[in-house]
């Protein structure tokens, strides 16, 4: 399984780019910065997930000048081949984006997750112990769907309701519900709590099978013996229906749901202390990279295949200690590389490209 061809047209810098990476072993992008290695990672990321890891915005993606960009990767699962396509086009007020998977529009971000499974680290990746909630339930999101395809349902349906509750929350615009929306409010209410629970299920069982996963790959990298806490914190105490009533008037006057699993978080601990106040730098890199190591695995060990890796010009912010005990932890399978520097002394590649060719 993975990614067998990669064909780029008119994006980012590149204006035709075609890519063969090796299937089993690591592929190294070698080149100076600023000549494109983020982004071929980038444009595989994108046929996974139909998303950018670097922008929220799909226009960023175009290579300056054009109207149009094109991914094209043809996969192989086992002896199935399959072609992914994603085509940006640019308009006067957005940009608007066209995924197919063998000629077809997948029906969710689960059916993506199906076709290529992929992990991955960046520089910015410390950021999911850093920085504030949203970056941990991206991880958790994404690690749901890529473990388990069927929680792509339950991910889909509460989103569904949360977004039909906040209409509902914002056409009151701060004044109190007649008796019509006060009927309505109670049915999303109820509806909200039973896919809350559901959603909040699944993310607690996941999390308890990461947890060890986490808790090995840290002691492995930061060479010690501390224990890593990671555990489902949420918005909320007590029973949600209640919460949501108490929160009521605050929902109004905001216009959305100011507590539920999409105000949840993980919390990461060292030793029982906060991790994202209270853990150095390299503590934080190691924990962050124990957390895409355990889910690389934990995807492995749930659905038997190996998901493509990409690592984006991770050694450079790495000790060397640190670059000898990552690379003795890479999993077997097929993984991109991207560096700007001499490659570890224990990194040996199938093969290594050099973009500034495709540049020139």
């Amino acid at each position: 399984m993975g990614l067998h061809e990669l064909q780029l047209r008119n994006f980012r810098l590149f204006h035709e780019f075609f890519f063969e990476p090796d299937l089993n072993a690591i592929t190294v992008l070698l080149s100076p910065n600023g000549t494109g290695k983020t982004s071929v990672l980038e444009a595989v990321y994108a046929l996974a997930t139909a998303s950018s890891f670097r922008t929220s915005a799909a226009s960023d993606m175009i290579r300056s000048g054009e109207s149009l960009a094109e991914v094209h990767g043809v996969l192989f699962q086992h002896e199935r081949r399959i072609q992914v396509d994603l085509t940006l086009t640019r308009g006067a007020r957005n940009t608007t984006k066209k995924m197919l998977v063998n000629g077809q529009r997948p029906a969710s971000r689960a059916a993506l997750s199906e076709v290529l499974p992929l992990t991955i680290f960046t520089p910015e990746g410390v950021d999911i112990v850093r920085q504030g909630p949203e970056n941990r339930r991206v991880y958790l999101t994404n690690l749901l769907t890529d473990v388990d395809l069927n929680t792509g349902e339950i991910i889909e349906r509460f989103n569904q309701i949360l977004s039909q509750r906040n209409a509902l929350l914002r056409s009151l615009r701060g004044e109190p519900p007649t008796s019509v929306q006060r009927d309505e409010l109670e049915t999303w209410n109820s509806e909200f709590c039973t896919a809350s629970e559901q959603l909040i299920d699944v993310r607690v069982r996941t999390l308890n099978e990461l947890a060890p996963l986490v808790t090995g790959y840290y002691q492995a990298l930061a060479h010690d013996n501390r224990l890593v806490g990671v555990d489902y914190e949420q918005s909320w105490s007590g029973d949600l229906k209640t919460a949501l009533a108490r929160s009521l008037r605050d929902d109004q006057f905001r216009g959305y749901s100011t507590i539920g699993p999409q105000r949840d978080d993980v919390a990461l601990k060292l030793d029982g202390r906060d991790a994202r106040r209270q853990a150095s730098q390299g503590e934080q890199r190691s924990m962050a990279l124990a957390l895409r190591l355990a889910g690389h695995e934990l995807v492995q060990l749930r659905r038997g295949l190996d998901p493509l890796l990409l690592l984006d010009d991770v050694f450079s912010e790495l000790d060397p200690l640190r670059s000898d005990r990552l690379l003795r932890l890479l999993p077997v399978g097929q993984t991109l590389v991207t560096t700007a520097s001499p490659l570890p002394s224990g990194l040996s590649p199938a093969a290594i490209v050099d973009l500034t060719k495709a540049l020139s």
